[in-house]
């Protein structure tokens, strides 16, 4: 869902999926002047029902509000069982962590995900398996505090690999806990206020809004409005602390319209004697995902979430699967914003009720959506609303915004927006930012492009933050390769169970090799392209709205994906299968130098791919022959004479660099060395 708000009236879009079909009908949404605009997305029952035999049944939860039909025995997944029987997520999983085994059952691994972990073990190693634990926080907006900052990185060095991770959800990752140290890691974020409560699981995840430490009043009540919602469905039955800190709760009081909004049972939204009034035994068929933001700002990947104040969505996919897919947020409706928190509890509930629990590759929000059809879903949503909604509002152009670099806060403090490839903090930019967020006591937030912020800085501690930042490797974003300021990677090899091949450790090689193409057709440094690659199709880090997408679908092959655009709105498509990672410039060669010489003005790459359609592209892929001839070959922008391109290339080869990449590390290193402190 996202919220746009104006000067004095805030309001609200929320967005929805639109490909899925549910049984019921609704009424209902009061008219207000202040008002949130709900945006879906909806994805499909309607090639799955296409694909499966017999007819459809809608699972319901256990001990819903809503008498089931018992007519027809319904199957479940092993999970909804698993859950059933957990006593609210904690068996077996209490009894397991206290064996002497390095690892826990498949039942407390299902179990530990609400609790916001994963187990993992080292794909790399031979041998027995080595267990480990990944924890991941709950952020909401990407906050994160000066202490649970500190806390965060002394656990990475004491209890993981040394390294923390960012994630495109705004949280961190903690990488390579043991079994017998879990409880010690997470009293320990817990105490600092941190939470890795719902991180993970069937259940809503972290509600993202933009990072930016802004003091306007648009900014702020997304960013509240984030918050309560996170409040809202945070589960309420006690599980997480009583596995963790022995039934202590820490937290801060929440909001009365948050309580009150829980509460609320006036269309049959709850269960009443329920310790989780909102999710029950059976919590939601799958995972749940919303994001909050202003009009123009889509640094959250709106379209992507299954709600965005503008309400829906989805990336995962199953690859040779077509039944399965991504798919983009529509239009939902417009409410007050005062109903916001009721809007949002209707959508959950709604997926609560009817979304599939008998297999789980269709069990998000984006297939029943695709099943019903966005009137039905709306119908059915507004029921549990209690009024319709009104028509969505027109909304400005969506534009990504990165945030990097120093900004007025607008409240006479500066933030800086720092880039960390793959949002992997570690060895000296982990040891500068430690040192810095230190010494001047500061809050930082986590950007959904791995990236972060470090805010509340006075004017007088920007030049030696600076030169201390440039020292430690953290540039500022003129210094930064265009590639590399949108691209993304999920964690992939070699602690992801679903890892089909490389993603983070591949990527670094990957932008090397595709600004080595710019250059040989002739692209200006300054120009770039959006790159998201993952290990597997379950969408991490989001490769289906990219310009260029790579998706895992075998070892070092990749699925590519075209079509995204620079504004992320636009939904990517498969343009070739099992492209073998040596062989990637044979299909980005001939595409980047048609982009050039045929694009329109100002034209992304995404929206040519798009004009020129699948058919096309595949026939200048699979008739090139390599750069006709009198085509340029250098980059004389940066290099004053042909020679000297030749020399500086002839040392970057020695170092399995092209000429382009040496150069600006030679002036980056400058730079740095030279501690210019005026650098912005």
């Amino acid at each position: 869902m996202t919220t746009s708000l104006g000067a004095a009236s805030a309001a609200a879009t929320i967005v929805k999926d639109p490909k899925l079909q549910i049984p019921g009908s609704f009424n209902g949404l009061k008219s207000a002047s202040n008002s949130l605009l709900l945006t879906k997305r909806p994805q499909g029952f309607r090639a799955a029902a296409a694909a499966s035999p017999g007819p459809i049944t809608f699972i319901r939860a256990v001990s819903t509000p809503v008498k089931p039909d018992t007519s027809v025995e319904q199957k479940r997944s092993k999970v909804e069982i698993l859950k059933e029987h957990s006593n609210f997520i904690r068996y077996p999983l209490n009894e397991e962590l206290l064996t002497d085994a390095p690892n826990i059952n498949e039942a407390a691994t299902q179990l530990i995900k609400f609790h916001g972990s994963y187990q993992q073990y080292d794909r790399d190693a031979r041998g027995p398996k080595s267990y480990s634990f990944m924890l991941r926080t709950k952020n909401p907006c990407g906050k994160v505090s000066n202490k649970l900052y500190l806390v965060m990185d002394d656990l990475a060095d004491e209890f993981g690999i040394g390294t923390l991770r960012l994630t495109t959800r705004q949280t961190f990752q903690l990488h390579g806990v043991l079994k017998k140290d879990l409880k010690t890691v997470m009293s320990s974020i817990i105490k600092s206020m941190g939470s890795t409560l719902g991180a993970c699981g069937d259940l809503n995840r972290n509600v993202l809004a933009p990072a930016a430490p802004l003091y306007r009043k648009d900014y702020l009540f997304a960013q509240k409005t984030a918050e309560d919602i996170a409040a809202l469905l945070t589960p309420q039955s006690g599980f997480y602390y009583d596995m963790w800190v022995d039934g202590e709760k820490v937290m801060s009081a929440e909001p009365p319209e948050v309580v009150k909004a829980r509460n609320d049972n006036s269309h049959g939204t709850n269960f009443p004697d329920s310790p989780e009034p909102i999710y029950g035994t059976q919590f939601l068929p799958r995972k749940f995902k919303i994001a909050v933001t202003v009009p123009t700002d889509n640094s959250v990947d709106l379209f992507t979430n299954d709600i965005g104040v503008v309400v829906g969505g989805g990336m995962g996919r199953t690859h040779r699967l077509e039944s399965t897919f991504p798919r983009l947020a529509e239009p939902l409706g417009y409410v007050p914003k005062e109903d916001i928190l009721y809007a949002v509890k209707a959508i959950v509930v709604t997926q609560r009720e009817n979304g599939r629990r008998d297999d789980r590759k269709y069990s998000r929000m984006k297939y029943l959506i695709s099943s019903w059809g966005i009137e039905k879903f709306r119908t059915v949503v507004e029921q549990y609303y209690g009024r319709k909604f009104e028509p969505c509002r027109e909304l400005p152009e969506w534009e990504f915004k990165s945030y990097l670099g120093w900004h007025e806060q607008g409240d006479g403090g500066l933030f800086c927006g720092l880039h960390v490839d793959s949002g992997r903090v570690k060895g000296v930019m982990k040891t500068t930012l430690r040192e810095i967020i230190e010494k001047y006591n500061l809050n930082v937030r986590i950007t959904p492009n791995q990236n972060i912020i470090l805010c509340d800085v006075r004017q007088a501690w920007k030049r030696p933050i600076t030169t201390a930042l440039a020292q430690g490797g953290l540039l500022q974003p003129r210094f930064v390769d265009p590639l590399n300021v949108t691209a993304m990677a999920c964690p992939a090899l070699p602690l992801c169970p679903l890892a089909i091949t490389e993603a983070e450790r591949g990527i670094p090689d990957l932008l090397k090799r595709v600004r080595a193409v710019f250059e040989k057709v002739g692209l200006k440094y300054n120009e770039s392209v959006v790159i998201r690659v993952t290990g597997c199709p379950n969408g991490c880090a989001r490769p289906y709205m990219a310009e260029l997408g790579l998706v895992g679908d075998g070892p070092n092959s990749y699925q590519i994906w075209l079509g995204g655009t620079p504004g992320q709105t636009s939904l990517a498509r498969v343009f070739k299968d099992k492209v073998k990672i040596q062989d990637l410039e044979k299909v980005l060669e001939p595409l980047f130098y048609h982009w050039k010489r045929k694009r329109l003005s100002k034209e992304s790459f995404g929206d040519f791919t798009n004009r020129m359609g699948n058919e096309k592209l595949v026939e200048l892929v699979d008739k090139w022959e390599g750069i006709p001839l009198g085509a340029s070959r250098y980059n004389l922008k940066l290099f004053a004479d042909k020679e000297t391109y030749e020399a500086m290339d002839a040392l970057a080869r020695l170092q399995d660099k092209n000429a382009h990449q040496l150069a600006m590390e030679i002036i980056r290193n400058y730079v740095a060395s030279n501690g210019n402190g005026k650098i912005e």
